[in-house]
Order: structure tokens, then sequence, then C-alpha cells
């Protein structure tokens, strides 16, 4: 009698062990329904920030460079004038010492030629040049961009930790 007096008070307290399980486990599971209630549409917010930061890194790389192939073609550009200056004065020297009308009209042309080139390459010069500053202008922008948004990503994310905690 004694042995069933004491599975009866084991199975007593295991069913009371139960009910304070089940007690305990509902009162966990109320607070994360109000940590799930509080942060509220943070999440998704935070992980739309992330993902514009990422898009606004590879505008920036994309932008820094073009802004690098701009100078490139820049210096590209000079130095295809520098050659045909050095062409002009090449032609010029040989104008001297020309023995007939068509070795002269050949030269002339040359020349022409070669001037016509230089404003060629100085034009494009002047668009390399003013397609930079556009793009700086664009990285400047998205530059405050990023860091505005990295403002909010950080503030969003402090605020998602403190509610979690």
């Amino acid at each position: 009698m004694a042995a069933n007096n004491n599975e009866k008070q084991q199975q007593e307290l295991s069913v009371e062990e139960k009910l304070q399980h089940l007690y305990e486990l509902q009162r966990i599971d109320t607070e994360i329904d109000k940590i799930k209630t509080l942060r509220g549409e943070l999440p998704l917010e935070v992980q739309d920030l992330e993902d514009e930061l990422a898009g606004l890194e590879t505008r920036l790389e994309n932008l820094k460079n073009e802004i690098s192939e701009a100078d490139k073609s820049v210096a590209t550009k000079k130095q295809e004038i520098s050659k045909s200056e050095e062409l002009i004065k090449k032609y010029s020297e040989q104008l001297d010492n020309v023995r007939n009308n068509r070795e002269y009209d050949a030269l002339t042309k040359e020349v022409e030629f070669q001037k016509l080139e230089i404003e060629l390459q100085q034009k494009r010069i002047r668009e390399a040049q003013k397609t930079k500053a556009e793009k700086e202008v664009n990285l400047e922008i998205s530059s405050k961009q990023y860091e505005e948004k990295k403002a909010d990503l950080d503030a969003k994310k402090a605020e998602l930790d403190d509610i979690v905690a």
C-alpha cells in the first residue's frame, strides 16, 4: 500500500510538473508574441535597407570605375594629340624640301588631317571631362545617400536589438 501511495505521489508530481512546464511554455510564447508585435515590420525594414545599401555600394563602385575610365580616356586622347603635333612638325619640315606640287599637296593634306585629328581629340577630351564631372556629381549624391541609409540601418538595427533583448 505504501508503494502504491508513493507511485500516486510521483504521478501527481509529474502531472503538477507538467502543468508548471506548460504554464511556463505559454508564458514564454506570450512574451515571444509581444516581441513580434513590438518589432512589427522592423526586420523587413532592416532587410530592405541592407538590400538598398548593397545596391548603392555597387553603384558607387561602378561610378568610380567609370570616372577612372574617363581619366584613362583623357590621357589616351592627350597622347594622340602629342603624336599628331609631332607629325605636323615632321610634315612641316618636309614641306621645306618639296620637289613637286603633288608632294606639296600630299604633305599639306596630311598637316590639315592632323590638325583635324587634334581638334577631334580635344572635342573627345571635353566630352570625357563633362562625363567625368557628371559621374562625380552622381558619385557625391550616391555617397550621401549611402551614408544616410547606413545611419538609418544602424539606428533600426539598434532598435531591433533593443526590442529583441
